[in-house]
């Protein structure tokens, strides 16, 4: 007899890639590149807006998670959901520097002469929405979704 109430139905399982990479420049670029791959392997073509689009916004996230959140000798993960519903890619990216939040670039902007500090800005403009989340006392998870078109 079935219990009342409980779906017999399986779970909505998303696509997804998940990789762990090292907390360096080379980290940095494989992600690029690892979700460039990704994308193509979905069905979103290299070269389309939305595609570039991923790929800015990891990019971003992996050179801050290198830059801000790095703690020696610990690696970041990047993390790609294909979440049809929403029409949208998620990039994730996880790394070890909780106590180190991103700031919102729009409220607080970067010196005019400054090197960085406009990165976000890139995110918030190619995303849909971005934030991040501090899930434990060991790691952040920063997160964007990009839009695709249906």
């Amino acid at each position: 007899m079935k219990p009342p109430n409980v779906s017999t139905e399986p779970p909505t399982r998303v696509p997804q890639f998940t990789v762990r990479l090292s907390s360096t420049g080379r980290g940095a670029r494989l992600a690029r590149r690892l979700a460039v791959q990704q994308l193509a392997a979905w069905g979103v073509p290299y070269d389309s807006e939305t595609s570039q689009a991923v790929v800015l916004v990891t990019a971003e996230l992996a050179a801050n998670a290198v830059t801000h959140g790095r703690t020696p000798g610990r690696d970041f993960r990047l993390t790609l959901l294909f979440l049809p519903e929403h029409t949208a890619v998620r990039v994730e990216v996880t790394d070890t520097r909780p106590e180190r939040l991103p700031h919102d670039s729009a409220a607080e902007p970067a010196a005019l002469d400054a090197s960085s500090g406009r990165g976000l800005l890139l995110v918030a403009e190619y995303a849909e929405r971005w934030g991040w989340e501090v899930r434990d006392a060991y790691t952040k998870i920063v997160w964007a979704e990009v839009l695709w078109p249906a």
